[in-house]
């Protein structure tokens, strides 16, 4: 988990309102999946997700099992149900009988919740999703203002590592032209390969909702192979998840 990680020491968390982060560490699992995979989907011996899982579940305190998704780089929003999977990208609940998660490997993963601590949600922010607007859906599902929300960006591949091609760019840049900051050409003597910041792109759209109470865990999961599942890096690999649910 990423109780290791000092600055979520200083994070604004609201009472009744938990939040976690895994890492690739602490599980069974074999490689390419060592060790701490909790994705049923990617090829793993389905008693090690099973037992990993039960794991996380325990050393969490969660109070149900949490609400998994099978997760399409859409924009669906679905209330928490951990008696079904769904096909979305993000989850919302405003009660202490689910728990939100979304898995990534690189996508970037967000947490919201209201700052009384009566609502939460779990988004998979792939480029995709965020550029279509999977934010903007979960933020939808409150009944509190924007403005009275809080953000929590979980580690994703970073900045110096995430290369996109001129059409990503443009894509978002349709969207809001402030986009543009959050890419930079790979070279000076090519224009189709850029390096996208998927924190810089997050926080831009939750800015432009409103919502200006952020923190981010920055650390870059192409890089540091040790910690973190990488799609881009390894191909095969395993999945963290990350959490967020309300005390009852």
């Amino acid at each position: 988990m990423t109780d290791a990680f000092d600055e979520k020491q200083a994070w604004f968390i609201p009472k009744g309102v938990n939040l976690a982060f895994s890492t690739r560490q602490g599980g069974i699992s074999l490689p390419p999946y060592d060790s701490l995979n909790l994705g049923a989907h990617v090829g793993d011996e389905p008693t090690c997700v099973t037992r990993n899982r039960q794991n996380i579940e325990q050393r969490l305190n969660l109070p149900v099992s949490p609400a998994w998704l099978e997760q399409t780089h859409s924009i669906n929003v679905v209330n928490a149900d951990n008696s079904q999977t769904h096909h979305a990208d993000a989850s919302y609940c405003n009660n202490s009988n689910q728990v939100c998660v979304v898995m990534t490997a690189d996508c970037l993963p967000i947490l919201l919740c209201d700052k009384s601590g009566t609502e939460v949600a779990a988004v998979h922010a792939g480029w995709r999703g965020l550029c279509d607007g999977i934010i903007e859906a979960a933020v939808n599902k409150f009944s509190h203002s924007p403005q009275d929300l809080i953000a929590y960006l979980g580690p994703a591949i970073g900045a110096k590592a995430f290369e996109v091609g001129f059409e990503v760019k443009q894509q978002f840049e349709a969207k809001h032209a402030e986009a543009q900051d959050c890419f930079v050409p790979t070279s000076e003597h090519l224009s189709d390969k850029y390096l996208a910041d998927l924190h810089g792109l997050a926080k831009l759209r939750l800015t432009k909702l409103g919502i200006n109470t952020i923190f981010a865990d920055k650390r870059c999961t192409l890089t540091d192979a040790e910690s973190f599942f990488s799609y881009r890096r390894d191909g095969v690999t395993g999945r963290m998840a990350s959490f967020i649910w309300l005390e009852a």
